[in-house]
Parts: structure tokens; sequence; C-alpha cells
């Protein structure tokens, strides 16, 4: 009914709080299918961590391009099991936290499908995850991924590109 890498990126949004492979499982899904309403699930997600981590103007992008992705593809994210308007309102509302001053808090997104939520909820049961968990302000890995993660297999990827360009 929906596709692995949706409940995937609900586990990550709601379970492990890892924002960064929000992004990851959810672009790869971006780029198969081409369907837009993805992207906006994405910068949520990069909003989230953006703010997690103090990157306020970065959050506050993100959240506007979330927010307007999905006034946009109303009908889209209600088809995803999400409620749409309560979407926009809980965007809304970090916008003003960060507006205000106020600290990250972690949250759950308005899923309005049954199925979906316990679909969600059970495979967390299966990995051991607890749906709704807070975030771990004190995991630096989980808080600053992008920096800490091994990319030696992106780096090397791109010297063989950079090879292969210059025609070695």
């Amino acid at each position: 009914m929906y596709p692995k890498a949706y409940i995937e990126y609900l586990l990550h949004f709601h379970a492990t709080r890892d924002y960064f492979e929000c992004h990851e499982v959810l672009e790869e899904h971006w780029k198969q299918t081409g369907e837009h309403v993805w992207v906006g699930f994405i910068q949520l997600a990069v909003g989230m961590y953006h703010y997690r981590r103090g990157n306020i103007a970065g959050a506050k992008r993100m959240f506007t391009k979330a927010m307007n992705a999905c006034e946009r593809e109303k009908q889209a994210y209600e088809a995803l099991g999400i409620h749409a308007e309560q979407l926009i309102a809980l965007i809304h509302t970090y916008v003003k936290r960060i507006n205000h001053g106020q600290p990250y808090e972690s949250t759950c997104l308005p899923i309005s499908d049954a199925s979906l939520l316990h679909i969600c909820q059970q495979q967390c049961e299966q990995k051991g995850l607890v749906w709704g968990e807070k975030s771990d302000m004190t995991n630096d890995y989980l808080i600053h991924k992008h920096t800490l993660r091994d990319r030696s297999d992106v780096i090397a990827e791109r010297e063989r590109q950079r090879q292969k360009r210059q025609g070695r």
C-alpha cells in the first residue's frame, strides 16, 4: 500500500529521530519515482535536522519550503495518510518557535491513516524501537551526522568519476 522508503522515513522520523536518514531514504525513492510529493517530506526532515543542530536560517528555509510543498500537494499528502492541514499548522508552529527563540523539540507527524500508524508501530516493535521516542540530544553522531559519517565511498566514487572524465 505505502512505499517501503516512506515507511522507513516515518520510522526514522518518529523513532530514531535520524532526520539525516529520513532524507537519504526518501531522496533515493524520489529520484526513482520522480513524484514531487516526496520533496516536501525531505525538506521537512532537513528542516528538523537543521533546527536540532541550531542552524536556524537553514531550518526556517526548509520549513518554509516544506510548508509550501504541502500546500501545493495537499491531496497527495492525504493519499499518503497524512492530515495535510494539520501538517501545515505543525510546520507553521515550528517556524513560530524558531522566531521566538525556542529550542528544538521532537514531534510526530499527523498521521490520519490508522493502518499506516499500525504498520509503523509494528515495525518499530520488531526492530526494538520506540515510536514517538524523543530525540537523544546527547548523541553527537545523530545531531551532526552529515559531518561525522563515513564518506569514503562517496569520495572514492567522486575520484573514479574525475578520472573517468580525464580519460584515465
